[in-house]
């Protein structure tokens, strides 16, 4: 009888082990995806403070293209609303739009093109746009390791018992045409 009593509890102190191991393993996977976005949303207040600039700069230059620096004015109080990824998504693509948009006006205007202000500025939106480009695929990778590790066996049971810890997590896609860098608009 106490042989039976061992064995059982050796059992039950390895799956509590395992149990332990996998849910915090998981907890790992769901704050790496966590701090990545983190990292992402730093990069699009910072891209989304930095449009507002050019639209003043190009203001200035081309006050007939209204539409678009009322929109380009919307899009940011929006961004500062949105709490997901699928809307941080949306939001980026359409700021990538207003972007092209302003910097096609600018190409209209030689002497806003050689300001050094418009230089600058076409110089940290690109760099911005690279990192949030290497943060987004951090950040892709993350969810994928997250949903790997959620989905495989006997992991998928520890998920499912704490799904409101562990729920599904969405990657930060969107349309890749109108990813434009400052520099080169269009592509």
């Amino acid at each position: 009888m106490l042989t039976v009593l061992i064995i059982f509890g050796s059992i039950l102190l390895t799956l509590t082990f395992v149990f332990v191991i996998i849910y915090n393993l998981l907890i790992y996977h769901r704050n790496r995806v966590d701090n990545a976005w983190h990292q992402i949303d730093v990069q699009l207040k910072r891209r989304y403070n930095l449009i507002p600039m050019l639209v003043d700069l190009v203001k200035g230059y081309a006050s007939y293209e209204k539409s678009v620096f009322d929109r380009a004015a919307q899009l940011r109080n929006l961004a500062s609303r949105l709490s997901t990824v699928s809307g941080q998504a949306q939001t980026f693509t359409e700021s990538s739009n207003i972007m092209y948009s302003l910097f096609a006006i600018a190409e209209n205007y030689p002497d806003l093109k050689a300001m050094p202000e418009f230089l600058d500025l076409e110089k940290q939106l690109s760099e911005t746009e690279d990192i949030i480009s290497a943060a987004r695929k951090y950040y892709n990778g993350c969810v994928m390791f997250y949903d790997n590790a959620r989905q495989r066996f006997p992991a998928n049971l520890v998920a499912s018992l704490f799904k409101n810890r562990f729920g599904d997590r969405d990657y930060f896609e969107f349309d890749s045409s109108t990813n434009i860098s400052p520099s080169n608009p269009g592509t």
